[in-house]
């Protein structure tokens, strides 16, 4: 119901309006009266109706005064002016004050019905304006956290607008970045024959697991760390060391970083991993560059910093300038594998004319590393696709590529038969039913994994998506081979088995954090998905 207040000195008026007014037509109701402006004031403020009618001759307080005062206090009802006075200085004192209406008395009954029609309407289509919005935040807030670790992977490997550059444009939560110092340690996973068995909902989930082991074992020599997963086997550790942190000590240490990395997933997820570590860097808009060089030390095979695990480090002026040329930039490696996921075939065919206008620069590239790029290049896009639940096989065979591969000799053909291969996978049937339908899928597991420990439902994640709750299942059913609340179920046993592993919390205390408060359940799903009992990590 609307409430409607009404100030008039005149008690005929008030009692006349208030008999007049159609309150069940208009779904209205009365709130109050008052014969003067501050006795007026005082019951707005008590009861605050959404309509106020005013008169502006009145004892005590006029009625441009009241509402010029309640404006002040932020009243944001409608106001309707009665007045006995067709003065024009009134009238634009009533706009500046944002009146509804100015009316001059006597006013037929009617025309006040069609007045307080019309602004009720207005009063409708505010609260539904308003209700939107909030809506629209409230659903803001929840994809906060995505936004913020996409902005974190644009900076990492300099896909930002460079309007975003400016430290004024630093999100609050990043802030400190501008009194540290910045370096990338790139991790690359090897698909070894384990990996390659892995059906796409376990793969996702190993690289829940590694983003997890990554951050818990670099916090504990880096206090503030991102992580950023770039596409297929690579992700990305950023660090922030203080500023004092530099030389030799600071080399052991990273040392002792990707010794401890390399150790814990490949001894807890029985994963092999190189690492790559970038340049130190002093501004935070050159984060992409040391990402750049993270990577170019595992593509040169740079300094090694340990002798058991593939641990690198960048080096500058290591290698030929063409070797530095030829390697493929993580930059244009990332967005190639994102316009292929999304089926964007000419977005594609302009990255690879783009490196195509780098290699040109380079006189006399030799075969070895045209086969050598094209190999990579192949390796990005099938394993992206992987991601995806597309399966290459489906349209070329290993041995097909394997062939075609060893017959590119120079940067033109290699350009043209990644296009060429490019146009086919998106003009494939089987590659359009499953693109339209990733990144809902992309997303819903990122938001598991974000949010495991909260009560999720489909149902709560169909309205996110705007994709109904039973053919939401089926796409995700299609994409990752298991449903929804099995996935995230093994999310949260994945990440209970960590904590465990940690051996800094109770059995219950776990449960608690993955989002189990019924121990004996917990404890039931922990063997069912690991085959043994929680007690037995924590021994």
């Amino acid at each position: 119901m609307w409430k409607i207040a009404i100030i008039d000195d005149e008690r005929q008026v008030l009692h006349g309006m208030k008999r007049a007014i159609p309150w069940d037509k208009l779904e209205a109701e009365w709130v109050g009266e008052a014969l003067n402006g501050e006795d007026g004031l005082a019951m707005i403020r008590a009861s605050h109706p959404d309509i106020v009618i005013t008169d502006i001759y009145m004892p005590r307080m006029n009625g441009l005064e009241m509402i010029e005062q309640l404006r002040k206090e932020g009243f944001e009802g409608k106001i309707i002016i009665l007045s006995g006075y067709s003065d024009f200085e009134y009238a634009r004192q009533a706009l500046r004050f944002q009146a509804s209406d100015y009316v001059s008395k006597p006013i037929s009954m009617p025309t006040l019905k069609n007045i307080l029609s019309r602004v009720i309407q207005e009063l409708g289509e505010e609260e539904g304006k308003r209700k939107r919005q909030g809506e629209l935040e409230t659903k803001m807030s929840l994809y906060e956290p995505l936004i913020e670790k996409e902005w974190v992977r644009s900076v990492a490997i300099g896909t930002l607008d460079q309007a975003y550059w400016g430290d004024d444009q630093l999100p609050p939560p990043y802030r400190y970045w501008l009194n540290r110092k910045h370096i990338a340690i790139g991790i690359e996973l090897i698909r070894n024959k384990q990996a390659c068995r892995m059906s796409v909902s376990d793969w996702n989930l190993f690289r829940f697991a590694v983003s997890n082991i990554a951050c818990e074992i670099s916090r504990k020599l880096f206090p503030d760390v991102e992580f950023t997963e770039l596409h297929s086997t690579r992700s990305l550790l950023i660090l922030h060391p203080e500023e004092e942190e530099d030389g030799e000590p600071f080399v052991k240490k990273l040392e002792e970083l990707g010794t401890m990395l390399a150790e814990s997933i490949g001894r807890d997820l029985k994963l092999e991993l190189r690492i790559g570590i970038g340049g130190l860097k002093q501004a935070w808009t050159k984060i992409s560059e040391s990402t750049e060089e993270a990577f170019r030390a595992l593509d040169q095979s740079a300094e090694r910093l340990a002798s058991v695990y593939e641990v690198y480090r960048y080096r500058e002026n290591l290698g030929s300038e063409q070797d530095n040329v030829s390697l493929f930039p993580v930059k244009l490696s990332f967005k190639l594998a994102n316009a292929i996921k999304s089926s964007q075939e000419a977005e594609a065919h302009q990255l690879l004319d783009e490196y195509m206008c780098l290699m040109v620069e380079q006189k006399g590239v030799s075969p070895a590393v045209v086969q050598m790029l094209a190999s990579e290049l192949w390796g990005i896009i099938t394993y992206s696709l992987y991601e995806t639940g597309f399966l290459m096989d489906e349209l070329f065979t290993n041995d097909q590529i394997a062939k075609e591969i060893g017959a590119l000799y120079v940067p033109d053909q290699l350009t043209q038969w990644l296009k060429d291969k490019i146009t086919k996978i998106c003009s494939s049937k089987q590659w359009k039913g499953k693109s339209k339908h990733r990144q809902v899928v992309d997303f819903m597991t990122s938001y598991i994994h974000e949010h495991y420990a909260e009560e999720l439902t489909l149902a709560e994640l169909s309205d996110k998506v705007f994709v109904s709750r039973n053919h939401l299942a089926i796409i995700f059913k299609n994409m990752t081979g298991e449903t929804f609340n099995n996935y995230l179920t093994r999310v949260r046993i994945e990440k209970a088995r960590e904590l465990l592993l940690a051996g800094n919390m109770l059995v219950y205390e776990v449960a608690e954090r993955v989002g189990y408060k019924n121990i004996p359940y917990f404890s039931t799903l922990f063997k069912k998905v690991t085959g043994m009992n929680p007690t037995e990590l924590t021994k």
